[in-house]
C-alpha cells in the first residue's frame, strides 16, 4: 500500500497579496529559513514559499469573507521544529519582527514535552510552531514495529 510521506503543499488564498506576501516573507523566508518565488497560474499572481520538505502557496482570494477557525475549513497550521529550544528562538525572532507571537512555552495540557508559540496571519489564520515532541519521534522511528494503537 503507497504510504503518504508528508504533506506536499498548501494553498492559502489571501484578501491582500501584498500585505500576506510581507508577513510570509518575514515568518517562513526570514525566519523558518524558506525559500521563495512568485508564478502565475490562471492568469492570478502566486507567492510560493518552500523548503525541502513542504511547500506553502499564497493566491488571491476570490471571494471577501473573514477566517473563522471553527467553521468548515482550515482551523489552524501547525509547523514543527527539532527542538523546544528551536521554538523559542522562533518565537524570539517572530516577535523581533513586529509579529505578535506568543512567548514559547509548555502546554503539558497537549502533551508533558509539548512547547508552542502561536501567532495570526493577516487573514485571521491561525499559526503555530511546535517541537518534535517524543512520541511523534517515537511513531517515526519504531512504525513497522507499532500495532497502530
Amino acid at each position: 500500500m503507497p504510504e503518504v510521506i508528508g504533506i506536499d503543499h498548501i494553498y492559502l488564498s489571501v484578501s491582500d497579496l501584498a500585505r500576506s506576501t510581507a508577513f510570509y516573507d518575514r515568518v517562513l523566508r526570514d525566519t523558518l529559513g524558506f525559500r521563495s518565488n512568485r508564478f502565475t497560474l490562471g492568469g492570478e499572481p502566486h507567492v510560493q514559499y518552500y523548503n525541502r520538505h513542504f511547500g506553502c502557496v499564497l493566491r488571491p482570494a476570490r471571494a471577501a469573507s473573514a477566517h473563522e477557525p471553527y467553521a468548515p475549513g482550515l482551523h489552524h497550521l501547525c509547523l514543527r521544529v527539532d527542538s523546544a529550544a528551536e521554538v523559542a528562538e522562533v518565537a524570539q525572532r517572530l516577535q523581533g519582527l513586529g509579529i505578535a507571537a506568543s512567548d514559547a512555552r509548555l502546554y503539558p495540557e497537549y502533551a508533558a514535552d509539548y512547547c508552542a508559540t502561536f501567532f495570526t496571519d493577516p487573514d485571521g489564520i491561525r499559526l503555530e510552531v511546535t517541537n518534535y515532541r517524543q512520541e511523534r519521534r517515537e511513531r517515526h522511528d519504531h512504525w513497522a514495529s507499532s500495532d497502530g494503537a
